[in-house]
């Protein structure tokens, strides 16, 4: 692998927002999620769950309703009492409406996808028709006492129960007016509590309502009576989440307490055709809150405060054992907040509303191989640049010259002249960005500082040239005909001739900066790209998938490389592709040409292409043997693939120079230290 100087950093204090709502799309196999700040994630389940899109968050839009309709359609409503649709093309909010009835508590797409359910704060259910265009408000349904705080629809249309504080309300669609009103039980562990908040209700096809509570209850009900069939409780806090499987033959709900329950559908004796609920799995993979469940054909999918989203599988429903039969925890966005100025051994971390800009240590201590050195001067930090208004920062980045800072919003672009005199250190911004260059999803500049791209969410290139304290547009690469594909990904050659950009499918285009003109398209590939890069003298663009292939592309020569070639006729080794976290990285070493460095949050690696590639009968962590056998034994026995982790969970890792690395990570115990204290639950023997 080599000997390098590590600059091992711990402090970003990065901490992700907690998992408010999630919504399964069972057509398209996405998840979305959003989040306490606002921001909206797209997971593609069927791409290794890779987060493939995101909207940013907004200070004043607490989403606290998410939901699916037909035609890939995503709605969300908040506390700011508008309902929201997503442009999944743009990446960007299509439109907003006033429901007019307050913040907007709970939201249901009726089952032929048609029509939207919305539950307000004044007590309103309003029913509204999706158009092809936007949507139009049909009619209100009777006015309940208090916040409507969830909401389900009958499998064939025709009824729909809504939750709220003390009562159920069952509603007839044609008409609009409460058939039944189902008053909940207040009692809590014997206690009778003040009030009891309906947290969730399902609406199950032969007319029972499944409810979940305040009071640790999940109750059964049947809808034609109004009465209370079974009940069982299951927490000392509040059940906050439930969610059905589209057979209805099991759901899954989530506590306050971190738990989660899975009830199944099973036979009461092994020959009787009758079937009864039972609780049948607890999971504990939370420390807080489970805010929102979901259920997919073979998974059950969870998060909350505590901000993992937990995807179990249900091993009964996974056919072949690969990946999608491993727990997931993802904590990290797949996009990448950290930028690096080499020259001047800087940082650049991004936050939701304000940049951080870090100057790293140095040492002049030496030691032997894995030592920790003692900093003789600490890491300085240098800048904290917060952003004006309510809007979340999109991307970030920092020029490899340090002389440069440039960040985006959903409605502005800045960029900064940062001068450096002594220890001193001064920022000016650069006035009259123009409006072209808002909603920028990547932000990059040339090696040599001299050029600024950006990609935009219509799926624009804009290219800029840097001057003294100004700019000056010299170019715009417009999308492909009949497309309105985003652009998220950005690599430049380190001459500056060759630009790659990927969107939000699978194609990755190369242009020519010379000549200002496409050069060529990639061959298009199933599964979206998670990092890309350029290397150095050769221009061979690597590129990284979802499912852990790596390609090799010659820019010159509009072709997969021998290298690439070879190893997709073999293959890569089973426990690569076994990997759950994607690459976020591609960087390589100036003086050897032959080594790929890459990344993901749980380990590093270096591709040396000189080296034979390791099949699955090789040890693919463990490549090198005693350091006292033969050097012939050892050449015989290595092979391409050098992997350390001792760094994890690792957000961002690159060379500063050839004999040193950064390394940034976010150890999980430290977010978990910020977030608000759990419920205490007693535990035996204490």
């Amino acid at each position: 692998m080599g000997e390098f100087k590590v600059h091992r950093v711990r402090f970003f204090n990065y901490v992700p927002s907690g998992i408010r709502c999630v919504a399964y799309n069972n057509q398209s196999n996405r998840l979305a999620v959003s989040r306490t700040d606002g921001t909206v994630e797209i997971y593609n389940l069927s791409a290794n769950y890779f987060q493939e899109k995101f909207f940013p968050g907004h200070e004043s839009r607490a989403t606290e309703a998410l939901c699916w309709a037909k035609g890939q359609r995503l709605f969300s409503g908040g506390l700011n009492g508008e309902i929201i649709e997503y442009d999944l093309q743009a990446l960007n909010i299509k439109y907003a409406m006033d429901a007019f009835g307050g913040p907007i508590w709970s939201m249901a797409v009726s089952p032929c996808g048609s029509q939207l359910l919305v539950g307000c704060e004044d007590g309103s259910v309003k029913l509204f028709q999706i158009t092809p265009d936007k949507i139009q408000f049909e009619r209100n349904f009777d006015r309940q006492k208090s916040r409507i705080l969830s909401l389900s629809w009958h499998p064939s249309g025709t009824h729909i129960a809504a939750g709220s504080i003390d009562y159920i309300s069952v509603f007839d669609v044609k008409s609009g007016s409460a058939v039944h009103k189902m008053l909940v039980d207040r009692q809590y562990m014997g206690v009778s509590k003040r009030k009891c908040i309906i947290w969730g209700v399902a609406f199950l096809s032969d007319g029972t309502v499944i409810s979940v509570d305040s009071a640790g209850k999940v109750q059964f009900w049947d809808s034609a009576t109004g009465t209370l069939v079974k009940n069982h409780l299951i927490a000392n806090a509040d059940v906050q989440s439930i969610a059905v499987s589209d057979q209805e033959d099991s759901f899954v709900v989530g506590t306050a307490e971190g738990t989660v329950f899975h009830f199944q559908l099973v036979s009461v004796t092994s020959n009787s055709s009758e079937k009864q609920w039972v609780r049948t799995k607890p999971f504990q993979h939370h420390t807080h809150d489970v805010r929102a469940v979901a259920h997919s054909p073979t998974a059950l999918i969870s998060g909350g405060t505590d901000t993992h989203l937990v995807i179990r599988p249900l091993m009964e429903k996974v056919e072949v054992k690969n990946y999608d039969a491993a727990l997931r925890k993802i904590t990290f966005p797949h996009r990448r907040l950290i930028s690096c100025s080499k020259k001047r051994h800087l940082l650049l971390f991004q936050f939701a509303h304000h940049l951080e800009l870090w100057r790293l240590g140095s040492t002049v201590a030496t030691g032997k191989n894995g030592d920790t050195l003692p900093l003789s001067k600490d890491a300085d930090h240098l800048l904290h640049l917060k952003t004006k208004g309510p809007e979340n920062i999109i991307c970030s980045c920092i020029s490899p010259c340090g002389s440069w800072i440039a960040y985006s919003t959903t409605s502005r672009f800045f960029l900064y002249r940062l001068n450096y005199e002594h220890d001193n250190i001064s920022l000016q911004r650069v006035s009259k960005m123009p409006a072209f260059l808002r909603s920028a999803l990547q932000i990059l500049f040339s090696e040599d500082s001299t050029k600024l791209f950006v990609a935009s969410n219509q799926g624009s290139l804009h290219i800029i040239r840097l001057l003294e304290g100004s700019f000056k547009h010299l170019h715009t690469f417009q999308p492909q005909s009949g497309t309105v594909e985003s652009m998220c990904l950005l690599a430049i050659s380190p001459d500056g001739n060759w630009l790659a950009a990927s969107g939000t499918s699978a194609g990755v285009h190369v242009y020519n900066i010379k000549h200002l003109k496409l050069h060529c398209t990639v061959p298009a590939y199933n599964f979206p790209v998670t990092a890309l890069a350029i290397a150095p003298n050769t221009n061979n663009l690597v590129i990284a998938h979802s499912d852990q292939q790596v390609f090799e592309y010659s820019i010159p020569d509009k072709q997969y490389t021998e290298w690439s070639r070879t190893i997709q006729k073999q293959g890569f080794h089973y426990l690569w592709l076994q990997r759950d976290t994607p690459i976020t990285h591609i960087s390589f070493h100036p003086k050897r040409p032959m080594h790929i460095l890459l990344h993901d949050a749980y380990m590093f690696c270096i591709i040396d292409k000189s080296l034979p590639l390791p099949n699955d009968k090789t040890l693919l962590y463990n490549p090198l043997p005693p350091t006292n056998e033969s050097d012939v034994i050892r050449r015989r026995t290595a092979h391409a693939f050098k992997i350390s982790k001792i760094y994890k969970p690792l957000l961002f890792m690159d060379l500063l120079d050839e004999r040193t690395l950064v390394a940034v990570e976010r150890p999980l115990d430290d977010i978990i230290a910020q977030l608000p204290p759990p419920i205490k639950k007693k535990k035996f023997g204490t």
